[in-house]
């Protein structure tokens, strides 16, 4: 069997999802690859649909599922904040329970110190 529990000891692997306005999301996923805070950024787009202060939005967004080790979550989400244009920007961190095992290797390598 090819698929593999997620490491143990830190190396936990997770996805961070985000959105972001269209024009800004490849600036965000790439800081975040240049920080070593994320292996990888996918970007595809999406409508989203929400309440913000009283007013129906309907909005065309990038949600960018950015992949890190669980130690490193903590620091993305100061870096996602900080650069983000929106005053609550939509951040989840989800655990990555399982999966291809070179793949969640590959990722615990491309993160943390260059």
């Amino acid at each position: 069997m090819e698929i593999e529990e997620n490491p143990g000891s830190g190396q936990e692997i997770c996805m961070i999802c985000s959105t972001a306005p269209k024009d800004q999301s490849s600036a965000l996923a790439k800081s975040l690859l240049d920080q070593h805070l994320a292996a990888c950024v996918n970007i595809t787009p999406v409508r989203s649909l929400y309440w913000w202060k009283g007013e129906f939005c309907d909005d065309e967004e990038h949600l960018l599922i950015i992949k890190t080790r669980r130690e490193l979550a903590e620091a993305a989400i100061l870096a996602i904040k900080a650069e983000h244009p929106y005053d609550v920007p939509e951040i989840i961190v989800l655990p990555v329970t399982a999966g291809y095992g070179p793949y969640l290797a590959w990722v615990h390598e491309q993160t943390g110190a260059p």
